[in-house]
């Protein structure tokens, strides 16, 4: 469904990311972060790790640089199983428990104000984070939240989504029931024209629609 591809050229300028690995529990996740705001920051994830998602994803470098270029500090990991995290899949469960531990991260390095992005599977498995747990995040982006695959609980979402990110030719995520679910949780959407579920050559507009949202 979601494949890893390489990283596009930007020309947003140098925005250097440090190679970390987290500790959670008896598992050790392998993460990039990139240090800008001290007290403003956003957890990134990725697509599905059984299809070949990481955090080396374009959708996930776009997310990534669009909250870098507005002075966030960003986290982007590999959940359990991808890169050199340990572990093995685990249908969501212990993804979950990933993003906890990559927020806890942020918590221990100052960071107070804390926003999540996920593309694809990395939203829902962020989903299922904030339907257990409510204002969790200060704020959440969706990018092709897979509603034609996984299960979403709209309704414990609402006031926790803010802006749901899809193309008009994705395959994964059908457009006309997003439409329908922003407004049951009272989020925007962001339509790009012409984008399927992988973003290739609608990375620049990805970012301007992010940047755009991030200084309203």
């Amino acid at each position: 469904m979601c494949l890893s591809f390489n990283r596009f050229d930007l020309n947003e300028g140098n925005m250097p990311e440090e190679r970390i690995f987290i500790k959670n529990g008896s598992l050790i996740i392998e993460g990039l972060w990139h240090k800008s705001s001290e007290k403003r920051g956003v957890i990134i994830c990725h697509p599905h790790p059984l299809m070949g998602g990481s955090m080396q994803n374009n959708v996930v470098e776009a997310i990534q640089e669009a909250f870098a270029a507005e002075n966030f500090t960003t986290l982007r990991f590999n959940f359990r199983s991808v890169g050199r995290s340990t572990g093995i899949y685990d249908e969501g469960r212990g993804e979950m428990e990933d993003i906890l531990f990559a927020r806890e991260y942020l918590i221990n390095n100052g960071i107070s104000n804390i926003f999540f992005a996920g593309y694809s599977f990395g939203s829902w498995v962020g989903s299922k984070v904030m339907e257990r747990n409510n204002d969790i995040f200060t704020d959440s982006v969706f990018v092709s939240p897979p509603n034609n695959y996984f299960d979403f609980d709209w309704a414990k979402l609402t006031g926790n989504v803010s802006l749901i990110i899809c193309g008009d030719q994705d395959q994964f995520c059908d457009p006309e029931a997003i439409k329908k679910q922003i407004k049951e949780i009272q989020a925007k959407l962001e339509m790009i024209s012409g984008a399927d579920h992988f973003y290739l050559g609608k990375e620049k507009e990805l970012l301007n629609v992010l940047r755009k949202y991030l200084i309203e």
